[in-house]
Order: C-alpha cells, then sequence, then structure tokens
C-alpha cells in the first residue's frame, strides 16, 4: 500500500524545477496562466502562432525568475506539435505540465443553414484533436519524469444550449469526456483535468462588450462582476500543482457562479 506523505503548505503549489507548455500561451488566459506558474517556480514555454507576443511574453516569465522559451507553433499542423516538443526536450529535458489552452472555432455564427462540415471539422480540430495528439506527445516525458499534469480550457458552452453554436459547443463538450476518459489511460503518473471560463475580459470579448450586453451577462451571476484572466489561470493553478494530487478527470467552471448568456 502507497504511504501517504502529508505536504508542508508551501509545498502545495511550489512547481520548482518543473517544464510548464502552454499553448496559446502569448495573450489572455494564457498568459495569465504562463505568469502564474512562473510564479509558483515552474519554467514556462510559449507555444503560439504569434511568435512576437510569444518572445514578450517569456520576458514578463524570465522576470519570475525562471526559464521560459517562445515557440512559434500551430496546433493544427502535427510537425510543429512535434518539432515544438522535441524543442522543449532539447532545453529543459523534461516536460511535466500541459496547457492544452489554444482553441478557437466559430462560436456563435454557426448557422447550420450557412456553414459547412467543415467549419464544424475545424472547431474539432482546434480544440479536441490538437490538445489529444499533444498529449499523446507529451505524456511519456511526463511519465519518465514521475509528475504530469494535463489541463485544458473548455466553455461554459459545452453545458450550455444556444443557437448558431453546435460545432463550437459540441467540440468543447467532447472536451470534457475527452479529459474524463485520458484520465484513466494517462494515470496514475499523470493527472488530466479541464477548466471552463465563463464570460472572462479578454481581447476577443472586448470587441463585442457593451454596457447593455455585460449588464445582461450580469443577470444570472451571484458575483456580478465579469471573470478577469487571472481568475482562470488561478484554477489552471490549481490542477497543475501539487496540491490537487489526487483530482483527475474533472472539468471545473470559473464562472462567477452563474452563466452569462443574453437569452
Amino acid at each position: 500500500m502507497q504511504e501517504f506523505k502529508h505536504k508542508a503548505f508551501n509545498q502545495l503549489f511550489d512547481l520548482s524545477g518543473k517544464t510548464a507548455i502552454v499553448t496559446g500561451g502569448a495573450n489572455g488566459i494564457g498568459k495569465a496562466t504562463a505568469l502564474r506558474l512562473a510564479q509558483a517556480g515552474a519554467n514556462v514555454v510559449i507555444a503560439d502562432l504569434k511568435i512576437e507576443d510569444a518572445q514578450a511574453a517569456v520576458k514578463d516569465i524570465e522576470a519570475c525568475g525562471v526559464k521560459g522559451l517562445a515557440v512559434e507553433c500551430n496546433i493544427l499542423k502535427d510537425d510543429d506539435l512535434v518539432a515544438m516538443v522535441d524543442k522543449v526536450i532539447a532545453e529543459f529535458g523534461t516536460i511535466n505540465i500541459l496547457i492544452n489552452n489554444a482553441g478557437g472555432g466559430g462560436g456563435g455564427r454557426e448557422n447550420p443553414a450557412k456553414i459547412s462540415v467543415d467549419d464544424i471539422r475545424r472547431d474539432f480540430e482546434l480544440n479536441v484533436f490538437s490538445g489529444w495528439r499533444l498529449s499523446q506527445l507529451c505524456v511519456p516525458h511526463m511519465k519518465a519524469s514521475g509528475y504530469g499534469s494535463i489541463v485544458f480550457t473548455t466553455s461554459m458552452s459545452s453545458i450550455n444550449k444556444s443557437p448558431n453554436m453546435s460545432g463550437y459547443a459540441g467540440s468543447k463538450a467532447a472536451v470534457n469526456h475527452v479529459v474524463a476518459n485520458l484520465a484513466h489511460d494517462f494515470g496514475p503518473e499523470v493527472r488530466v483535468n479541464a477548466v471552463g471560463p465563463g464570460a472572462t475580459r479578454t481581447d476577443a470579448l472586448k470587441t463585442v462588450l457593451t454596457p447593455e450586453i455585460e449588464k445582461k451577462m450580469l443577470e444570472h451571476t451571484p458575483i456580478q462582476r465579469l471573470g478577469e484572466a487571472d481568475d482562470i489561470a488561478g484554477a489552471m493553478l490549481y490542477f497543475a500543482a501539487p496540491i490537487s494530487e489526487w483530482v483527475s478527470g474533472q472539468t471545473i467552471f470559473v464562472n462567477g457562479g452563474g452563466v452569462q448568456t443574453l437569452d
């Protein structure tokens, strides 16, 4: 029988010596998560399409006293994923944490009369297939190191029901179930979980947010404000850190306690 070893409080969030990859980590929730991991002591790799933004994020990461690495990566290209993992191993020798944050799709614009199955397929390639593949590439290194945590970014749309969202919402619902099953495939050395943000003040939301829309969103939100990237990053850190070492296959929604829909 494995003996439980009680950890001191300061060990629960300690990621010293660990190496983390954050896809889509140059901005928004990804960058906030990368900074939280760095503050906890992890070396952080920013894998992003926007290499200049990734390099800027690395400067902020290294200001925390850890090492950073920017890698230009298109998660839809398998060669990019393989090359990125190889580069991380060459630089750091191991991978311990993977934040599958990059994604996207046509949520809110998916009128079935106006799109094709290719649009739906792209939702799944962005949000499900790329994260599954990158997990497959990283897990052997995690198992060899004796410490592994994978966190996917899902969405409130995975449990909501709205028009013009079938592909995006369907792909995010698939993420939740993929996580629950991969936990069985990759355990016990590697934990797999997901974080589902509610309406969060990112650059993308700012392009459509008006005072009227914000007021409507908050009608069913007990904590009367929209989310910030740091709110989501806190949940990401929880899953990445030793404090959650007996948590796997779970999805946590960080949404102010409510649903920020416009219904």
